[in-house]
């Protein structure tokens, strides 16, 4: 039985945030959300405080992404060039893996 139903209960209403490929649930509220988002983007700047985090910055800013465009679209630019980034990497190391250089040359052993 599919779970998108009407009858398929608040955990199909549930707002989630995918971060390298994993579903993260997130407040379902707006204002939940964006104090939550500010809250965590302003300990964030105060990351060289004991308690407090730089970890904390990215995690705001994820939250915020959620509601207000102009940061998604930031967010999503740097999701998309991380990701062709980790896809050269990985060519360039599946390619040393087989032998070949930079320049395509065999390395001889």
């Amino acid at each position: 039985m599919p779970a998108d139903g009407p009858a398929a209960g608040p955990a199909a209403l549930r707002r989630y945030v995918m971060i390298a490929g994993r579903r993260i649930p997130i407040p379902s509220s707006r204002k939940v959300r964006v104090s939550a988002g500010l809250a965590l983007v302003g300990g964030g700047m105060l990351g060289f405080l004991p308690v407090l985090g730089f970890w904390m910055l990215p995690l705001g800013v994820v939250l915020l992404s959620v509601d207000i465009p102009m940061i998604r679209r930031w967010r999503r630019r740097v999701d998309v060039r991380y990701g062709r980034w980790r896809a050269r990497r990985l060519e360039r190391r599946q390619g040393r893996a087989e032998g070949t250089g930079a320049g395509g040359t065999r390395f001889f052993v």
